[in-house]
């Protein structure tokens, strides 16, 4: 099979389990209601992201399929998908506490570890690897607030990883896979959302995320600092807004609208402004990043550094120009 009929099956796939799901929510009535910690204004279906990884799925199998020597790991990583994707979805039909979503994706996390491991992975990537699966799954569920901005992150930073990826083996092949099945489910979530991802599909594209980096980090290890930057504006944004509201003594793990993304949507009227926005930094960073891979490794920890700063920059700046509007009234 050739990439391009690859990518394609992948695309056509994730939209038609997209449409399917959409009519599944309507029928089940899997709808997010608007309200004070939400940030649309009409009553949207969820559960959307299931297409994507029924997609991708289908994708590990055939991988496996056809190459016997690594169908072990693919195994493994499809394992721990399943377990994200399964807890989310349980959590989109009735709400679960988030301790019961932490541990499955610390156990998802500890079936990367395996795979990891039959890869021939060092140590410390396979501890990485643990560590990434229980941070970007709850990042990518914090992020999926407004319309597009998970899933077309996901598609940029996941291409991102295929690009350094490219011509490495079969994880570029999972890297091409996720990106078309993303394709293939953005168009009803963007501009206009006419389903969210929902748990099911934010968790899962966080661990697909960290799945993809894991893979990176093996093939490129002294490049892992700008291996970060395509991350930086969820991390930042995540972290920073996670942290003030430990600060303020408030349940940060319940539903806000806190997050800057949040609150400039808001002001602006608008997610689709917004959600370019993050693409563009995104974008900038990939390409960075895709420069910077090759350069002396002492160098790399500085570039990182100077972007996640530039980014933590950005959302003081923003939480700051929201506190100035508040106080003036406007």
């Amino acid at each position: 099979m050739s990439l391009a009929l690859w990518m394609l099956l992948h695309l056509v796939l994730a939209a038609a389990g997209t449409w399917l799901a959409r009519g599944y929510a309507l029928r089940r009535q899997l709808l997010d209601q608007p309200g004070e910690r939400r940030s649309h204004q009409v009553a949207t279906p969820r559960g959307g992201g299931v297409a994507i990884v029924a997609t991708v799925l289908a994708g590990l199998a055939w991988l496996g399929w056809r190459q016997p020597g690594q169908a072990g790991v693919f195994a493994w990583v499809a394992a721990g998908l399943v377990v994200v994707a399964a807890v989310g979805w349980i959590d989109d039909h009735r709400p679960l506490s988030p301790w019961w979503r932490l541990l499955a994706q610390a156990v998802a996390g500890g079936l990367l570890v395996v795979a990891m491991t039959q890869s021939g992975a060092a140590w410390w990537i396979c501890l990485l690897a643990w560590v990434l699966v229980l941070g970007l799954s709850n990042v990518w569920n914090f992020m999926d607030g407004i319309d597009g901005l998970a899933a077309s992150q996901a598609l940029i930073v996941v291409g991102g990883f295929g690009l350094v990826l490219a011509g490495g083996g079969t994880w570029s092949w999972v890297a091409a896979g996720v990106v078309s099945a993303i394709l293939g489910f953005l168009p009803f979530n963007f501009p206009k959302a006419r389903i969210f991802l929902g748990d099911v599909g934010s968790g899962s594209l966080g661990y697909l995320v960290a799945v993809l980096l894991v893979a990176s980090v093996m093939q490129r290890p002294g490049a892992w600092p700008v291996l970060l930057l395509p991350l930086a504006a969820f991390l930042i944004d995540t972290s920073f807004t996670l942290l003030s509201r430990m600060l303020r003594g408030e349940q940060w793990w319940t539903p806000h609208v806190q997050h800057a993304y949040q609150e400039w949507a808001r002001v602006h009227g608008s997610h689709c402004g917004v959600t370019l926005a993050y693409a563009i930094f995104s974008l900038t960073a990939v390409l960075l990043m895709l420069g910077a891979v090759r350069w002396s490794p002492g160098a790399l920890p500085w570039i990182s550094a100077v972007v996640y700063a530039i980014a933590a920059c950005a959302w003081i700046c923003q939480k700051r120009d929201r506190r100035l509007s508040k106080e003036t009234g406007q």
